[in-house]
């Protein structure tokens, strides 16, 4: 199998576990086909995916990353964020029918001492990179890994702790590797709905909830990346000992693209990706994180 293949057979299994627990993804496809946006599933272009992580000397980037790299991802930008103690990357996939990638880690060093005690407590149990034990060319055992408990299930009681200082470490200690959102491209829908703005009207026509943490859109300073998201899930998640408490799953994004100065002159059939504002921006990311915190999600 070739490492497209691979690569192919490894996003399936992402997206199909993600649509699993994430009733919203279906529920929005599922509005998009009965409004005629769009005629089948298939049609919908994914902008990219996200991936959270602890920044611990065997986890983190620096592990992860392996595994797209090897399916001929390119690693691009680095963005910091401050306040939320988190550091990224995102990269640049090999052929545009695929989603970009986004990567963040926890700098776990900057947390307070009793975080980073009960952190490692759980990331100490993985005593070596494993990604380096995979045979990245086996999708199932790929997919297998990005679906499985990395550390033991942790206890409500050090959740809370965590959450108290980092929502973002409390996610990961629970969910770790499951894919955070996907993000469904704007720009290319049909007339009426390709601008993000009237297509947080469609959503919310149907009910569904948006992040309001900046705005409900979130700008670029350059004005050429707009992005929205839902507000995280609510799943029932049980705990160590059998303990259960509702905590935030994952969320659906959505990104308009704007053309690049340079192309705008270009017939609209001739766009492509590459004419379009490419990469991330902090500002916004640092808002869109916040789908799977309290601030947003209280209510639900």
């Amino acid at each position: 199998m070739s490492r497209i293949e691979t690569l192919n057979n490894v996003l399936d299994g992402l997206m199909t576990r993600y649509k699993q627990r994430v009733p919203d993804v279906g529920a929005i496809i599922q509005a998009m086909l009965q409004d005629g946006i769009i005629q089948h599933p298939d049609e919908i272009e994914n902008d990219h995916i996200a991936f959270r992580t602890m920044g611990v000397s065997q986890l983190g980037i620096k592990s992860f990353e392996k595994i797209f790299l090897h399916y001929g991802y390119e690693k691009r930008d680095y963005y910091n964020f401050p306040g939320k103690k988190l550091d990224a990357y995102w990269y640049a996939p090999p052929a545009d029918r695929y989603p970009r990638i986004f990567v963040s880690e926890l700098r776990v060093s900057d947390l307070s001492q009793k975080a980073q005690d009960i952190i490692k407590s759980y990331t100490d149990e993985v005593t070596s990179d494993p990604v380096d034990k995979l045979d990245l060319d086996n999708a199932m055992e790929v997919d297998r890994f990005l679906h499985s408990p990395l550390w033991r299930i942790p206890s409500l009681e050090d959740y809370n702790i965590l959450a108290e200082e980092s929502e973002y470490a409390s996610w990961v200690i629970y969910n770790r590797y499951y894919l955070n959102h996907f993000t469904i491209s704007i720009h290319n829908l049909k007339e009426g709905f390709n601008d993000i703005a009237l297509f947080n009207n469609f959503l919310e026509k149907h009910g569904f909830k948006l992040n309001t943490s900046g705005g409900k859109i979130k700008v670029s300073p350059d004005g050429g990346l707009l992005q929205s998201a839902t507000v995280a899930e609510m799943i029932e998640a049980t705990f160590a000992d059998g303990e259960k408490q509702h905590i935030s799953g994952s969320y659906v994004e959505f990104a308009e693209r704007k053309v690049l100065p340079a192309y705008v002159h270009l017939a609209k059939e001739q766009i492509k990706r590459q004419h379009r504002r490419d990469g991330f921006e902090a500002n916004n990311a640092d808002k869109i994180f916040e789908s799977t915190y309290s601030s947003q999600t209280k209510g639900d």
